[in-house]
């Protein structure tokens, strides 16, 4: 592989204005595919498997134009202080307002009338208009959400207090202020690492050509493959980080091959053949881990990565041919003014000849690996002890700041009427097979009536042919509860006997139960996805590494980095620690996605890291030098580059910590200790040390294990020989740190 790339690196070089303009062209063929496909659909969300879905499905058979997974709105009212929402004054306020809304948009099913569906609080302080949509949050418009956030206006101005909850309001959270804000960032680290604005800008202008490329195709195709609005989410937060990274390691590669003295096309041939190698390997990884989402099994999230997958290997591609032909455009000016005129008057372009801090920083490890072995260990161990007590679910518009206009109704509804009004439940009773629906109907409600944690049931309310019925079954707790959700088992405990003496089917559903499903679904999932994505991981880096325990090191150094910041996530979301100083306003479930988002993010994160320093170890150590020696050549060449990728990758994900958003936040958070735990605890810490201690035996392989995986050559070192180079091992006694990096 090294051999194609080097080829393909002096080619891009030299064949620079072609390359370039095929880039450029397709970016264009994109964005004018993307200009004039259809604007694609919203997600039709659905969660194979699940009751909940089940429920769902056999509620628009039997039912048709009953949208059970539309969108909701709870419009609350609450008298002023000395008054009632009985009092005739604030009814034909309330009156007025149901009339607006009726006529606000055609996606309405139905307006609830307060005072016809009991929906006025006993003391007469509070009354909530129900207003279902035909349609989910996602797919409802724009002018149907302003008409409901207005609906209440004459309302307010009479004197009540008005205050709308529900998903209808829900909206994607716009991100576009932090990406720009990720990309300033970014610009500044980069410019600090090159000491060089060319240098520094071809990894952010190859990584917006390569999400733009990404993002164009996933909008053009969206109607032919049934890609949604949500799907370029995720292809857009990793494409942006995997683009500049890819490119940001065949930079500064290139700029090494120079400093050694290579002509520009040979550098930009060896930079290709060797850490676009690993670049090739890093984004197997990413790949893998964002495909591997499909074991989920939900749709949305099985095509957000796919389409993250294919904005990957854009981005692999662009690194290996788009870079070398920008780098030959670049010239001398990938060297800043400084280094330039060094090189000009014959000497190198470094600042100084004396060690830099990777190579300093590795030094300092080989001489305490178990001290500082321990430390990284111990340290992440004590951040991991909160991820034991994990609770996963679905934040409810409770957890929204208090300031919200959502979280207002919540709590109004709560001591109005109780939590559970906030979430009620669905039970639909299919009763096709049984000899007498209208028993099987009211047998149901009497049992789940009967249950501990029961408020209250409506009648059954049966469709046309009579054969299925829907019950709604208020909770005395909040939607998101552990209460509501061991309410929701026993229900469907009690289903079985309710068939086995009716003849009818009975299914919890409702957006209540479908939160509870999507979590068990995830957490089901959780140890399969980890498992295919941490296995085909570490077959993968034993092909590069031609080894059997770094690539367990790897592994193992993920999953202590995971857990810890999993720990940091409950310690700041679910038990208040320093919540105050990340915005924190309300403490719960952590988001039930939460875990496997952090393991297909970080994980390609982790693995880029590890790729990066690795390989150049791999590679030292394969042309000659001591398993301690090259640990210092890997930190040398690869820490300042770690370094900057991992410190733009966690200012980008602590942008999103300012978000009103709770869910944001938390991922935010969640993303940024990651990524810090990661890189300098594991990659930059417990990595070297582990090798230090290994010594030779890191780099074992079984002969028979040698000769049964392919040779893909990531370290060069055939492209080495077929250049002629002889390697440069070196002289222990002459060096007067050699005695640091004996192992």
């Amino acid at each position: 592989m090294a051999t194609f790339l080097y080829k393909l690196g002096r080619f891009s070089f030299r064949k620079r204005r072609f390359v370039a303009l095929i880039w450029v062209a397709l970016l264009v063929v994109a964005g004018v595919g993307a200009g004039t496909a259809s604007p694609p659909a919203n997600d039709e969300f659905s969660i194979p498997g699940t009751e909940a879905q089940k429920a769902f499905d056999l509620l628009e058979e039997r039912i048709p134009g009953a949208s059970p997974d539309g969108a909701s709105a709870r419009v609350v009212f609450r008298a002023p202080k000395g008054e009632s929402m009985n009092d005739a004054e604030n009814k034909a306020a309330v009156g007025k307002v149901i009339k607006e809304l009726k006529g606000s948009s055609d996606d309405i099913a139905s307006v609830g009338d307060p005072y016809a569906t009991g929906a006025v609080s006993k003391d007469g302080s509070t009354a909530y208009i129900l207003t279902l949509y035909k349609v989910n949050a996602m797919e409802l418009d724009k002018d149907s959400k302003e008409a409901l956030k207005d609906a209440g206006k004459d309302a307010r101005d009479s004197g009540l207090t008005v205050e709308i909850g529900g998903d209808a309001l829900e909206e994607m959270p716009h991100t576009g202020a932090t990406e720009i804000i990720g990309i300033i960032i970014s610009a500044i680290v980069l410019a600090i690492t090159f000491s060089s604005l060319v240098a520094a800008g071809l990894p952010l202008l190859t990584a917006l050509i390569g999400v733009g490329i990404g993002i164009s195709s996933i909008t053009a195709l969206a109607t032919t493959l049934g890609l949604s609005t949500t799907t370029s989410t995720l292809a857009m937060m990793i494409g942006l980080a995997v683009g500049i990274d890819y490119a940001l390691f065949i930079v500064s590669r290139y700029r090494a091959e120079l400093a050694e003295g290579r002509e520009h096309e040979e550098a930009a041939g060896r930079a290709v053949g060797t850490a676009g190698s690993a670049v090739v390997f890093a984004g197997l990884t990413v790949v893998i881990a964002l495909v591997g989402l499909a074991v989920v099994n939900i749709p949305v999230l099985t095509k957000m990565g796919m389409a993250a997958a294919g904005t990957v290997v854009i981005a692999v591609l662009i690194a290996v041919s788009l870079i070398p032909a920008l780098l030959g455009f670049a010239g001398k000016r990938v060297y800043g003014k400084k280094a330039r005129k060094r090189i000009e008057e014959g000497g190198s372009p470094d600042k100084s000849d004396k060690p830099n801090m990777g190579t300093r920083w590795a030094r300092g490890i080989l001489r305490r690996p178990v001290v500082v072995l321990l430390v990284g260990v111990i340290g992440l161990g004590a951040a991991a002890v909160p991820a034991a007590s994990l609770e996963l679910g679905l934040p409810d518009d409770g957890y929204q700041p208090t300031s919200s206009t959502k979280r207002k109704a919540y709590d109004m509804i709560s001591d109005g009427f109780g939590p559970g009004y906030n979430g009620p439940l669905m039970v639909v009773i299919d009763a096709k097979s049984s000899d007498d629906p209208k028993d099987a109907g009211a047998t149901a409600r009497k049992v789940i009536d009967d249950l501990d944690g029961t408020k209250t049931v409506t009648p059954p309310q049966f469709n046309k042919p009579g054969d299925t019925a829907t019950l709604t079954v208020i909770s005395d707790y909040k939607p998101s509860s552990h209460d509501t959700e061991m309410l929701v088992a026993d229900i469907r405990e009690a289903a079985d006997k309710i068939q086995a003496d009716t003849g009818a089917e009975v299914l919890v559903t409702g957006t209540t139960a479908m939160n509870i499903d999507i979590s068990k679904k995830l957490n089901d999932a959780l140890l399969p996805y980890l498992l295919l994505v941490v296995g085909l991981a570490f077959l993968l880096l034993m092909i590069v590494f031609r080894s059997v325990l770094v690539p367990l090191k790897a592994a193992l150094g993920f999953l202590l980095s995971v857990v810890a910041a999993l720990g940091a996530v409950v310690a700041v979301f679910q038990w208040g620690w320093l919540g105050a100083l990340f915005g924190v306003e309300e403490t719960g479930p952590i988001m039930s996605m939460m875990p496997i988002f952090m393991i297909g993010v970080v994980f390609g994160l982790a693995m880029d890291y590890e790729v990066f320093l690795v390989t150049r170890m791999r590679e030292a150590y394969v042309h000659g030098e001591r398993p301690g020696e090259a640990i210092v050549t890997g930190f040398r060449h690869g820490a300042r580059v770690v370094t900057a990728a991992a410190v733009i990758m966690i200012a980008v994900f602590s942008g999103f910590i300012g978000s009103s958003e709770q869910m944001v936040k938390m991922i935010g958070f969640g993303l940024a200790i990651a990524v810090l735990f990661d890189a300098f605890v594991v990659r930059m810490t417990i990595v070297p040390a582990v090798l230090a201690l290994l010594g030779k035996a890191a780099w074992w392989l079984p002969k028979w294990l040698d000769k049964a995986l392919p040779n893909v050559d990531v370290e060069g070192e055939r492209l080495q020989k077929q250049l002629g180079d002889a390697p440069a091992v070196r002289d222990q006694d002459q060096d007067p740190d050699a005695r640091l990096t004996r192992v």
